[in-house]
């Protein structure tokens, strides 16, 4: 039990030597231009000895305390959170002191938590979040996030304006990234958005959301820097923030936070990825409950957009084609108006180099199959086609079995809900002996439950994403 001030700031000082002492070890130089040293901020916030000294007096106040906790735990989130960073700023980290770090964390909460300050800490929590603190219950929060709750109000407005220092002023003529360069260093943003995303990902459901308030507005000034870094890690905050909050908990924002989502689609190549789950999560979670909602329609737009001017890069087709099945859910039968857009890529897609976009795509192809019937459309022909093409090309490929079952699935339901028109679309491959063994698995095909597939078409259509973002 730390039943005294100066007993748990001496274990304070004994959790910092351990980081410390092979932190000063490691030989790091910042890159040429760098104004800034991540290793000299991270050996400034844990110099615990000699940040509250008092002249009169050797006994430490509980101010003085909490301000050296506080610059731990921000030492303690720029070392666990640079192992996910492949930036010259942090890539110099070590994982055995990034481990260190996470395990010299916890024992501080713990003590933390049976210490004098235990009282106040629980205080604030059940202001916080309205909650007693303690215990594994449903609703109750454990020793190891008791801590980093109480601190997210204190730390988080002061990594907000430390990403915002170096922000373009959007009213500002000129080099405006030069200019806000000179402002402030975009490594100090870098560092503050690093160490905000690991303060929003030690929260989860169901208390993250009590703390939207402080979330929301640091993680939407991430967004709006101009460095991929910092927004990257803003929309990793905001996936974490859309697993693990409610659409009520988000309504306050809702409009500002979409509309942030449309501006980032045009994101560079390697944040692209986190952009598009982070937009699909949002909307879904934001609009679920209003299938007619126009940011469905408009971020599906975005997205399209981009991935018509680049629609050979795979790393964007693959980001989208993983994490758009819950916005292709939400748009519903209104993607008929968009099959213009999204069958010309499917088509292309369906021939790519890797077997990844290829079983990708045909997931795709059956989702939007399942909830519109492709229903109205001249693209019936064409995607007979290009299966029976793809079917044949999957001699050749690694996952052969794996697409050829796909594409006798998509075809089977093809045949099922258009009859006639598969029919005469596909008589023009039933003699290829490429495709016999497809042929025949078709003709055997019994329509039977055709009923019981255009029942499982209407509740597809009028139902929006059927499993939940977060334990409800």
């Amino acid at each position: 039990m730390w039943n005294s001030l100066s007993a748990l700031h001496a274990h304070l000082i004994q959790l910092s030597e351990t980081i410390l002492n092979p932190l000063s070890q490691i030989p790091y130089t910042p890159p040429e231009g760098t104004p800034i040293s991540p290793k000299s901020t991270l050996e400034s916030l844990l110099s615990i000895k000699n940040s509250n000294p008092n002249p009169n007096n050797n006994a430490i106040t509980e101010t003085q305390l909490f301000n050296s906790i506080k610059d731990f735990t921000l030492a303690c989130a720029l070392l666990s959170s640079s192992q996910s960073s492949t930036h010259e700023l942090l890539s110099w980290i070590p994982k055995n002191l990034a481990i260190e770090a996470n395990s010299a964390f916890n024992e501080l909460s713990n003590a933390y938590a049976e210490s004098d300050l235990g009282g106040r800490n629980e205080r604030r929590i059940s202001e916080l979040l309205g909650v007693m603190s303690g215990g594994d219950g449903d609703g109750l929060v454990n020793e190891e996030k008791r801590l980093v709750i109480e601190l997210m109000p204190e730390v988080l407005p002061l990594l907000k304006d430390g990403i915002k220092e170096s922000s373009i002023d959007k009213s500002a003529d000129g080099d405006e990234i030069s200019a806000a360069s000179t402002r402030a260093p975009v490594g100090s943003a870098i560092v503050a958005a690093y160490q905000f995303r690991w303060f929003v990902t030690q929260v989860d459901y169901p208390h993250l959301g009590k703390l939207c308030n402080f979330v929301i507005p640091c993680a939407l000034t991430a967004l709006d820097h101009w460095s991929p870094q910092v927004k990257g890690q803003g929309m990793i905050s905001f996936t974490h923030l859309a697993k693990n909050v409610n659409a009520a908990e988000l309504s306050r924002y809702e409009d500002v936070i979409l509309d942030a989502c449309c501006q980032n689609i045009a994101s560079d190549d390697e944040i692209w990825c986190h952009v598009v789950e982070m937009s699909v999560l949002l909307v879904t979670c934001i609009q679920r409950s209003d299938p007619r909602s126009p940011w469905f329609e408009k971020m599906l737009n975005e997205m399209l957009g981009h991935l018509e001017r680049q629609p050979r890069n795979k790393d964007r087709r693959v980001a989208w084609l993983k994490f758009v099945e819950p916005l292709l859910h939400g748009t519903g039968l209104v993607l008929v108006a968009h099959f213009s857009r999204i069958f010309p890529l499917f088509f292309k897609w369906l021939h790519a180099d890797d077997d990844e976009t290829i079983l990708l795509v045909l997931k795709r192809v059956h989702t939007v199959m399942r909830l519109t019937w492709i229903r109205n459309t001249p693209y019936l022909e064409r995607l007979v086609d290009e299966l029976a093409l793809l079917y044949k090309e999957a001699a050749l490929r690694v996952a052969r079995e794996q697409i050829r079952s796909s594409v006798l699935e998509i075809l089977i339901l093809l045949q099922q809900c258009k009859g006639l028109q598969f029919k005469a679309a596909w008589d023009k491959h039933s003699n290829d002996l490429n495709l016999t063994s497809l042929s025949l698995s078709l003709s055997g095909n019994t329509t039977n439950n055709v009923g019981a597939h255009v029942d499982q078409f209407h509740g597809d259509s009028l139902q929006r994403s059927s499993q939940p973002l977060k334990p409800q």
